[in-house]
């Protein structure tokens, strides 16, 4: 399997420079603006739904019994809220049912 490529902020923008035809200053603008809106959602205990791309969702983890893989040890897991992105059915069907 080949190393795939990670998309970052920095790519984002400079899509956004391409077919917008913004300055740098406003594609970077944009791109922090909106995952900004996404992060202050999920403080706050919301959901955040983008119609055909997924939705992220804020879950809470129990506390658990775990175990240290090196020494086999059992240890204690606190609770632990984690995000959690559930695929929307467009971008499924682009990704896996074609």
């Amino acid at each position: 399997m080949e190393a795939m490529e990670t998309l970052t902020k920095a790519d984002l923008s400079r899509h956004l420079m391409e077919r917008l035809e913004l300055g740098k200053k406003d594609a970077d603008l944009l791109v922090n603006t909106f995952l900004e809106s996404i992060i202050e959602s999920l403080k706050t205990g919301e959901g955040v739904e983008l119609r055909g791309f997924g939705s992220f969702r804020l879950r809470d983890r129990r506390a658990r019994q775990g175990r240290n893989p090196r020494s086999g040890e059992s240890i204690q897991v606190p609770p632990k809220r984690v995000v959690y992105f559930k695929l929307g059915k467009e971008l499924r069907s682009k990704l896996i049912d074609e």
